[in-house]
Formats: structure tokens, sequence, C-alpha cells
């Protein structure tokens, strides 16, 4: 039956859809006279130049062309049979409208090539490249009312740049950029090439920017290419100054006083209500940096600005402290819109006043979200959030952030006997635009650092199990270097949890499972944590990187200073809870390849590892490492792997969720493609598990040993995704490849695979459902 069903499949799909494309999507749509475009080729008729240089050139060219042909996949043109076979709507909207615009392609037809222009497009793009005296001829071939175009190239020898010379003269400017000329990116011996030309003047240019030339441009600098001079195909090339560049741009400007006017709006100007001081002789001057501040009302202390402008009187402009204050008062987060304009004060001594016109945003604001959740766990549910922010709490630029919350999670997919919780709690968050210590911080970084102080409750119903109150605080630092590193210090974290209600049901059953009883147990968690990250996936490569670093120390201090040592039977307590006391490491390190604008890889590697010492045999439950679910282990359900080869399935039916760990190793790969605008689908694989530090009697082969190899689970599957920007909706359905927990020789699943038995995918197939993507 199963090999019937491949046939028929294959047999619908070659015989069938196909053959409907092939037959709909051919040229007898074509009226008469009419020819399908198909593509153009080039081809370079040259000796000199090697293969690689050749296939770069080509691949250039043919980039450049224009029209694009229909597109095509597998060899056929579906969006043309949909554009074909749909009729004309009469309006835009509709069936006809969808199939015909949205998912339909209009022909591109032969007519619609502009030969000519596309030989002037090869001919003029060959020289930028250097490849001077370039000569192009094209030719149509046509067959069946399909034509393609062949455009034949003869671009020479390449020319190569023999000398560069950076013309002299008295001007000061001219100083400047012979200065500049030492690091240029124009090179003897290498082709000439009109794009690095167009570089070397935007280099030229951000130098000069940076040495107080404000009003200089790139068009301001020309460079004189010679080829008359030099034999063997080679040209020179001469940096220098336009004769007509404007004498302002010439000039290097220096600060002369420093405005900033903190309650700027745009339309309070244009209605008269007030205007904009450009003689600041009138004005109130803020003495500790020569700032003046125009803030009648007092709304913002003057330290705001004395620490986000870089910009000092008597300095000599350059475009970094620049672009560095706009990018520090904008991440100030109080204002809405920062604007800044230069006026020149004196023109023969080449000074300049700054003004920064700011508009705040609301001050207070108050906003109620209603949404949906997923998490890691595979519980699914609602959370309804009430946050209120003060963006000026002390007229610093403080922010003060508070959130109520209440949540309602059920499980999906998960064990039959998980049951769902429900949460609520309030979280407080006071951010401090600086850093608040006895010592000195100086950052000339473009964000500014902040001082975070958290203060936070949550309640959670674990229905017909727990009910738990969890305390937590922390003190700390957020700083990010720029746009890629990030650094969180928090100097003092901690986390109170105490049980409200344990029921007899849940006693029963912990009664079996030491790991379970320390899950309602009161614990006491302090310490520093610190978390690094590093990311380039906001830069347009094709190879990107993110990773994070997490180290968490709790009670070290506090018990080296009490000689606490729960092995030898001197555990301590503070207000008679006994604090928890280990290291806890975890790295999180993730590549992405992008092939193309639709597909990409993505890949993700995990490891961590936290030890117990001192006043605790175990970490506590909320700090340790869990596997499964919909953004790990993909073919396990959520917390339901590991530890090791323990056999979850031993303990009493039903009751296997929360298998937790002290050391995890995970692996995952995903291959993702889009198929249609907000339709996405993944092929997938997954690799991992979590271990023991110590030996548990009740979970054996839970420990980490060195057959940990051999406890690798493996899962694949394929997903669907549906991104609506605002919201990505993910669907995976996995199976697994390899079962750990199974006898050691046996682990190993693809013989058992059987997708006609319905117990088999009952017990098999798992579908995670989530928001987002895993990583």
């Amino acid at each position: 039956m199963k090999n019937n069903w491949q046939t028929y499949f294959r047999y619908f799909f070659t015989s069938g859809v196909v053959s409907i494309i092939l037959s709909c999507s051919n040229t007898k749509y074509l009226k008469e006279g009419q020819m399908l475009y198909t593509g153009a080729t080039i081809n370079i008729k040259n000796e000199t130049i090697s293969k690689k240089e050749k296939k770069a050139l080509q691949s250039d060219l043919e980039a450049n062309l224009t029209p694009k042909p229909n597109s095509t996949f597998l060899g056929l043109r579906p969006k043309l049979f949909f554009y074909n076979i749909a009729k004309e709507p009469k309006k835009e909207k509709g069936f006809n409208y969808w199939l015909k615009y949205k998912m339909g392609e209009k022909p591109v037809l032969l007519a619609d090539v502009d030969k000519k222009f596309n030989q002037d497009i090869i001919q003029n793009y060959s020289e930028n490249k250097g490849y001077f005296n370039a000569k192009v001829t094209y030719d149509t071939i046509s067959k069946n009312k399909r034509a393609q175009i062949i455009y034949s190239l003869q671009p020479g020898a390449r020319y190569l740049i023999s000398s560069v010379v950076f013309q002299k003269d008295s001007t000061l400017v001219n100083q400047e950029i012979q200065k500049l000329s030492n690091k240029t990116l124009l090179k003897t011996g290498r082709p000439f090439d009109l794009d690095i030309i167009k570089a070397e003047r935007e280099r030229i240019d951000n130098g000069l920017k940076e040495r107080g030339f404000y009003y200089f441009h790139p068009n301001n600098i020309i460079i004189q290419a010679d080829s008359t001079v030099s034999k063997n195909h080679t040209v020179e090339l001469n940096v220098k100054l336009k004769d007509n560049t404007p004498t302002l741009a010439t000039q290097q400007f220096s600060i002369n006083k420093i405005v900033v006017f903190p309650n700027y709006n745009m339309s309070d100007v244009r209605k008269g209500k007030y205007k904009i001081p450009m003689n600041t002789d009138s004005l109130t001057k803020y003495a500790h940096n020569d700032i003046y501040i125009i803030d009648p009302q007092h709304k913002f202390k003057p330290k705001i600005f004395d620490r986000a402008l870089y910009f000092k009187t008597g300095e000599v402009y350059n475009r970094a402290d620049h672009n560095l204050t706009l990018n520090r008062l904008i991440s100030l987060g109080v204002f809405k819109f920062v604007k800044n304009e230069f006026v020149v004060a004196d023109s023969l001594q080449h000074t300049f006043d700054a003004y920064y016109l700011l508009t705040p945003r609301e001050i207070q604001s108050l906003r109620l979200e209603a949404l949906g959740r997923t998490n890691s766990a595979n519980y699914a549910g609602s959370e309804v959030n009430l946050n209120w922010t003060h963006r000026n709490f002390f007229r610093g630029a403080e922010q003060l952030k508070t959130s109520v919350y209440g949540a309602f999670d059920v499980q999906v997919g998960g064990p039959e006997n998980a049951k769902n919780l429900f949460r609520a709690g309030v979280n407080t968050q006071l951010s401090i635009p600086r850093i608040v210590a006895p010592f000195k911080f100086h950052s000339s970084s473009a964000f500014v650092p902040r001082t975070n102080i958290t203060l936070g409750y949550e309640f959670q119903n674990r229905t017909q199990y727990y009910t738990l109150n969890t305390f937590s605080g922390s003190f700390g630092y957020l700083w990010k270097e720029n746009a890629r590193k990030e650094h969180d210090l928090k100097i003092l974290d901690i986390t109170y949890v105490a049980p409200a209600k344990v029921t007899p049901l849940y006693d029963s059953i912990a009664l079996k499972s030491d790991a379970m009883q320390r899950v309602v147990e009161k614990q006491l968690i302090f310490g520093p944590t610190y978390s690094y990250t590093y990311t380039n996936t906001m830069l347009q490569k094709p190879n990107t990187i993110y990773y994070k670093g997490t180290l968490d120390l709790a009670g070290n201090l506090t018990g080296l200073l009490s000689g606490a040592n729960t092995k030898k039977g001197k555990e301590k307590t503070i207000f008679g809870v006994p604090f928890s006391q280990y290291a806890k490491i975890e790295n999180d390190f993730r590549f992405y390849h992008k092939f193309n604008e639709k597909t990409s890889l993505a890949t993700r590697f995990i490891a961590g590892l936290a030890y117990p010492y001192g006043n605790s045999e175990h970490i506590p439950f909320s700090r340790q490492f869990f596997s499964g679910g919909s953004n790990s282990i993909r073919a396990f359900r959520a917390r339901t792997l590991g530890p090791g080869s323990f056999d979850p399935r031993t303990i009493e039916e039903g009751y296997y969720f929360d298998q937790s760990g002290d050391v995890k190793l995970e692996l995952n790969a995903e291959y993702r493609a889009n198929l249609y605008k907000f339709l996405n689908v993944a092929v997938f694989a997954d690799a991992g598990n979590i271990w023991l530090i110590n030996e548990d009697k009740q979970r054996p082969g839970a420990k980490f040993s060195k057959e940990f190899l051999s406890e690798i689970a493996v899962g694949a599957g394929v997903g669907l995704r549906l991104d609506f920007s605002i919201l990505i909706l993910r669907l995976d359905l996995a199976m697994p490849l390899r079962v750990p927990y199974y006898p050691k020789n046996d682990r190993w699943v693809l013989n058992k695979i059987n997708f006609g038995d319905s117990n088999w995918r009952k017990d098999n197939l798992i579908l995670n459902i989530a928001i987002g993507y895993p990583f």
C-alpha cells in the first residue's frame, strides 16, 4: 500500500500538475507576432583575462540587463501559468485579481527588450571596470515563439593603474588631503575601476569631515585618468580639487556656541507660538561646558546634555562627535525626534553655532496589551499586560516602567498530566541613563550606558499540583560598546521562591522523585550574573553570527566567608532558608548563511554547565537546563528528554515532565525557504541532551560520563511558517531518529518508522506550535 501510494503521488505530480503547467504556460496565449522573452546570454571573447575574471564580469553584466524574463521553477514558469489561466478581473479584488496579479506574472515579451539600451549598458559597465574600447554586438535566436538574445562582448585588455598622484597646492584643505593619501584605495598594479574611484572620493570626504571641513562634498574631488602617457594598457590617476570648489567647502570650522532646545515642536513653530533664537547673546548659559539650554519650565536637568553632547566650544568640528551626539540623544529614550543645525557665526574666524532641536516623547504613557504567547515548554496561551512608563522620572531621562500582568497557559502536545499554568505578577524597573557607581565610567559609545534596578513578584499556580510565590530583584549595568557588542552585568541578582500550597496529589508523586520535591522547596538564590552578546546579523552579508555567553555565580562569597559545606553537614541558612551556591556558564552560538534573498541556512550550538558546591548539592530547579520542545529538540516533548539515558517512562505513567539537568549540549540546523510572500517552509534537524553532574539513584543513566555521545538524541522534521511581519506563526512537525533511553545498540529508530501505523504516528510525530523562529 505504501509503495502504491508513492507511485500514485509520483504519477500525479509528473503526469498531472507538471503537464498542466507545461501546456498552459507555453506560448499559445501569445498573439500573432509576439514572442516570449526567455533571457539573455553574454559571450565574452577575450583570451587575456582569467576564467575567474570572465565569470565575474559576465555575472555582473547579466545582473544589469533589463527586463528580467519570467521567473522559473524547475524549468517551468508557474507564475506565467497562473496569469494566463486567470480571467481579466473587472475590479482590483476577488479571486481572479489575486490569481492573475498576485500569484501570476505578466509575460515578458521580446518587444519589451530595448536591445540597444542593454548594448550600451554592457559597453559602459565594461569600460567602467577598466576594459576600455569594448565592442558589443547582439543577435536574437527564436524558436516556437520563444526568443533569446545573445550579446557578444569583446572587452579588450584590462587597463591597470600605473601611478597615483595627489596634486599639491598651498591651501589648508589640500594639506589635509595629503595627510589622507597614505591610505588611498587606489593602488598601483590594480585594475582601473570606477566604483573604487567613487569609494576613494567618499573616503577623502569622510576624512575631511573628521578634520572640520563640514561643507565639503565628494563631488569637490576629481580623479583624472590618463591612458595616453603610458604603454602596455596602463593608466595614470591624478587626484585633485575641482577648480570650481566653493570657498565654504575649503574652510575648516570650529564650534562657537552650543544651544539645546529640549522642548522643540515643529507644529508650534509653524503656528508662531515661539521662534528658535539664532542670537544667543540673551540666553542663559549652563556654565559647566558652555551649553545654552532653552528650558524655561526646567523639565530636564542640564547634566543630561552635558553627558550626551560630545562637542565643546572651541573644538574643531568632526563628524564622529556629530553622529555620536545625535545617537546618544536618541538612545536616552526621552526624545522622539532629534534635529541638528549648524549656523555660521563668524565667517572670517570660520566658526558656527551648533543647535540641537529636541522633540520630547510623551513623558508618561499607559498601555494595555493582550497577546498570544508560547514558550519552550510547549505551553500556549494568552497574556494581558498593563504597562505604565514614565520617561523622565527624576528630570534626568530616568525611565520608570511598571507592568502588571496575568497569564493562562495550556500545554499543547505535551504530557497528558502536565496540567495548566496560571501566572500573575508585577514588575518594576528604574533605568538610569548613566553608570551609578563610586568610580567614574567613561563611554564613547553611541549608546548611553544604563544602571537598571528591578523588583518583581509572581504568583504561579500549576493546577491540581502547587502554587508558588516568587520574589525577585536586581541591581546592575547595561552598556553597549557598539551596535554589535553588549554587556549586561548584574552586581546583585536575587530570587526567593516560596511554596504557598502543595496538593496531596503532587506530594504522592514527589515521594518517588527527589528532583520533583526540590521544585516546591524554598529557594534563595543571590549573586552576580554577567552576559556578553555579539551579533552582526543586522548586516547585509551572506554569513552572519550571533553569540551570547552567560556567567551566573550564586552565593560564592557568602559561602566562602561562612564556611558552608553541606556535604560535611555545615549547611548555612539566611532567615531559615538555605542559600544556593553554584557556578553556571552557558554559551549560545548561531551561524546564518544566506544563499539568496529567499533561502538561508541557520545553525545553533548550545553548551552549558552548572556546578553546585559548598552550600548546595543540587542546582536550583529554576536555574537548571531543559531539553525538548518547540525551541529545542523538537522531536521530543518539552522537558521530557533526559537527563542522559534515563528513561522518563519508568516514572509513574503520565508524570514524566520537568526533567532537568546540570549539563547541556545541543546542535540545531535549519534550512529555510520562502515559497510565497508570507509563506515560508523549513527542513530541520536537532541533536542534543542534558545530564546531571552528580549521580541520582532514582534516575539511572542521568550522570554525565564518557558515554555521553551515545546518549545524544536526534530528531528531524519539516516546518511551515506564516510570516506576517508583526507576527510569525510557526508549525513544526518532527519525529525522533535516535532515542537515548532505548537499549544502547538499538537507539537509532530509522528502521522502525511506519507512517501507516496510527499508534506510531501518535507517539512519534510531534507537532510544535509556536510564535517566532526557534533561533
